[in-house]
Order: C-alpha cells, then structure tokens, then sequence
C-alpha cells in the first residue's frame, strides 16, 4: 500500500508530472476499453472449426486452442512430447529450487549452479533420443515454442561464461591473449546476428570436407552462442573496470592469487554491477530466438505462418490479429518473468549503483 501512494504522489508531484499524468490516463481510457471488447468480450472461445469465427470481428482464440499443441511442441513426433513434458517438469523444479528460499545464501548459488549444468545435461539426450530405446527424434522436427526455450536456455547457459573468459582475457596483462579477446569481441559485435547464422548455415558447409556433415540447429547454437559471448563480454568488461584497482591490491597483499582474488573479491560485486545488462541481454536473446525461422527452423513465429496459411483459417485478419497478439503475450511474459527474476536478485544481493567498498586492511 505504501508503494501505491508512493507512485500515486509522484505522479502529481510536478505540473509537468500531472500533465503527463492525465494524458497517459486518456490514452489508456481511449485503449484499453476496445482492445478488452475485441480480445475478450467480443472474443470467439468455443467451436471445432474455423466456422466458429466467421463473421466475427473479434478475436478467434479457437483458432489458439485447436492449434496449441502445434504452437508448443511443433512437428515433434506426438508420441514422444512426453519427454518435452518430462524437460519442462525438471526445468520447473530446477526453477523452485533456485527461487525456494534457503538459509544460507551460499546454498542458492549452488543449486542454482547444479542446475544449470544437470539440465542441459538430462535434456538434450532426452529431446534426441536414440538411447535406452527412446526413438530417435531429428532437431528438424523440433519446433514451436519448445525450440524457441532451446535456443534461448543454450545461448544463456554457455554465451555467460564464455563471454566472462574473454572479458578477464581482454583484460588480461599478456598482449597476445588481450589482443585476441578483443579481436573476437569486436569481430562478432560488429556482425549483425542474422548474418552470423546465414555464415553458420549456408556458408559453413562449403568450407569444410565433402562428406562432413553437422546438424542445423547445432551451427545455429554454436552462432548464438559466440555472437551473444561477445555481447555479454562487454557487459563483463564494464563490470570488471568499475571495481577499484585498490581491491586487487588488498587481494594481493593477503596472498591471494590471481583465480582466487578474481572468484573471492572480484567476481562477486562484478554480477551486482552488471546484473541489469545481463538481465537485458538475457531479454534480447529470448527475442532473438525468433530469427531462426530464415534458416529454416521451425520455431514459434514459423509455426504461427505456417497455420494462417492453411485454407480452413483464410476467413479474415482476425486470425492473424489473434495469433500475433497470442504471440506477444508469450514473448512479454517469458521477458517480464525474467526481469522480476533479476529485480528479486538485486533485493537479494543487495545491489547498489556502485561496486562495494574495499575491506579494511
């Protein structure tokens, strides 16, 4: 309640406040109400067919319900989407072991880290196949919604520590690994993300042997993987440059060296500073994530083009109206988890603007 009359108060706190106030207020009257009678009240929630919303001017969330499973799962044999259930289950409960609530502040990162290594492990060989009679299941009938988690669970998961190598080896004191972390960061930030996977995907296999063959979504992997290392080393790199030379010092001077002072003194006030750029390149993966449908995977927006295009639904833009904004609500609320994910970190590690004051000698 107190947050409440906190923002209520700010926004009358100046004319200009108030101004803005009113307008946001119209604008959100003028809206809001359409948008709620065309997506919900005038909305079409029951039928089996695409003769359920013809005619209707509103929203056809049959079309949503009847295509769900596609949306989620994409041309994953329907047999074998249990292990998609069985990977989304042990991600859910990876998640409530990071979030649950320990004592000890050192537990936490350590289940969260057990986690983060486990899953993938259990993951990709269980999505795959081909092992203790489970069938085999190519990545090219991985798709929908599922792929799109992939490809954004990978990129983080590896694009994080490596960007945090070449960020300590940009910083590096030896010229020559200095000059080639940066070379690479620079390289692969000067190169826009859908040019790196067309390189990945069409123009990898003409330089390499004939007869050497690599799946599609593994290059995809590995280029979201390098491209967002480099971004994330930035990111490391301005974390790195605002701890006082005057903690490392007073590392040294303890005896500690140099993997310890960075694991003991540095790296933890680093992941309070850079926790918000983190946290946003984690959101602009998620988004990127949609651009693998140009190189032929079918992910979330691919399946959403492939069902408009089917002649039973080219009854009107409503169709399209609809998945679009189902499309959005997905996308904002894996984003918006996320960031009330890092806004609960920073209550937590209690981040503040600036690094942490050097410990007394």
């Amino acid at each position: 309640m107190g947050k409440l009359a906190a923002f209520l108060k700010s926004c009358v706190a100046t004319p200009f406040n108030i101004v803005l106030s009113i307008l946001t207020v119209l604008l959100i009257a003028w809206l809001l109400p359409e948008l709620i009678k065309w997506a919900l009240i005038d909305a079409v929630w029951s039928g089996n067919s695409s003769k359920a919303c013809e005619g209707h001017d509103a929203a056809c969330w049959v079309f949503i319900r009847l295509r769900f499973d596609q949306l989620l799962y994409g041309p994953y044999p329907t047999s074998e989407r249990w292990r998609v259930d069985v990977v989304a289950a042990l991600a859910v409960v990876a998640i409530a072991f990071v979030l649950m609530p320990v004592r000890h502040a050192g537990a936490r990162k350590l289940i969260g880290l057990v986690s983060l290594v486990a899953l993938p492990v259990v993951a990709a060989p269980l999505l795959a196949g081909g092992f203790l009679g489970l069938k085999p299941v190519p990545t090219v009938d991985w798709g929908g919604i599922m792929l799109n988690i992939v490809i954004a669970a990978w990129s983080i998961a590896t694009a994080i520590p490596l960007g945090l190598l070449l960020a300590l080896g940009r910083r590096s004191e030896m010229p020559v690994i200095s000059y080639a972390c940066a070379t690479f960061i620079e390289l692969w930030r000067s190169l826009p993300l859908i040019g790196v996977l067309f390189l990945a995907v069409v123009m990898f296999p003409l330089f390499v042997p004939p007869g050497f063959e690599s799946d599609r979504l593994v290059r995809a992997l590995i280029a979201f993987t390098l491209f967002n290392a480099a971004i994330f080393a930035e990111v490391f790199r301005g974390g790195l440059q605002a701890i006082p030379h005057g903690q490392r010092e007073a590392a040294r001077s303890l005896g500690l060296g140099y993997w310890r002072m960075t694991g003991l003194v540095v790296l933890p006030q680093v992941v309070r500073i850079v926790m918000p750029g983190m946290i946003n390149t984690c959101v602009s993966i998620i988004k990127e994530t949609t651009v693998v449908l140009i190189i032929g995977l079918i992910e979330f927006l691919a399946v959403l083009q492939i069902a408009f295009s089917d002649p039973e639904w080219l009854i009107g833009d409503q169709i399209r109206t609809t998945g679009y904004l189902f499309a959005a609500v997905v996308f904002w609320s894996l984003c918006f988890a996320l960031s009330r994910y890092s806004a609960r970190l920073d209550r937590t590690m209690g981040a503040r603007p600036g690094p942490a004051k050097a410990p007394a000698a």
